[in-house]
């Protein structure tokens, strides 16, 4: 029963946060895995971890803005909108 009730915690707590802290704390936690497991140490988990964090803040954040495109007008100004 406690198992439920602490995964029915970690779901709540990662529903209400945005895309890019969703991706951010997925990949940490996967990162932490792979990375315990392929050294078999503590310091090995703590890299995958900070590696798993930054790739997953950077796939939640591409997805927070989903629908738009950045394009450059003529005078070379970056510019967001509707993607065409």
């Amino acid at each position: 029963m406690k198992k439920i009730l602490t995964a029915a915690a970690l779901v709540g707590m990662l529903a209400s946060c945005t895309a890019t802290e969703r991706g951010t704390a997925i990949g940490a936690g996967t990162g932490a895995v792979i990375g315990g497991a392929g050294t078999n140490s503590w310091g090995g988990a703590a890299v995958g971890a900070v590696g798993g964090g930054l790739v997953g803040a950077a796939i939640g954040q591409s997805q927070e803005r989903r629908g738009y495109c950045i394009y450059r007008d003529r005078y070379g100004r970056n510019y967001e909108a509707r993607c065409r």
